[in-house]
């Protein structure tokens, strides 16, 4: 049998000023997937391996919780459903 730990996390244990970057990327990773709406023309930005795209088109990335470019649509549904089918859940980032 495991023994409980005796001694819960306190206020202190969760000091965001304790966390460094690479903590709060790991956040999340493998369960949680960001959903952000992006314009055509910022593309190239996060999805270097992306064509050329018509400027000033509406679109959605789906992204890691370290905030790596997973998947790019121009459909919300499609990123959504691209996060459910990889047992992400996904959340809007604005």
């Amino acid at each position: 049998m495991t023994d409980l730990n005796a001694s819960p996390l306190t206020p202190a244990d969760l000091d965001p000023a304790q966390f460094n970057a690479a903590d709060l990327a790991a956040l999340g990773e493998g369960h949680i997937a960001y959903v952000r709406p992006i314009r055509s023309d910022e593309v190239k930005r996060m999805f270097p391996q992306a064509p050329d795209l018509t400027p000033g088109l509406d679109l959605f990335a789906l992204l890691s919780a370290s905030g790596a470019p997973i998947l790019l649509a121009d459909s919300r549904e499609v990123v959504l459903a691209n996060a459910f089918a990889h047992d992400l859940q996904p959340v809007s980032l604005h």
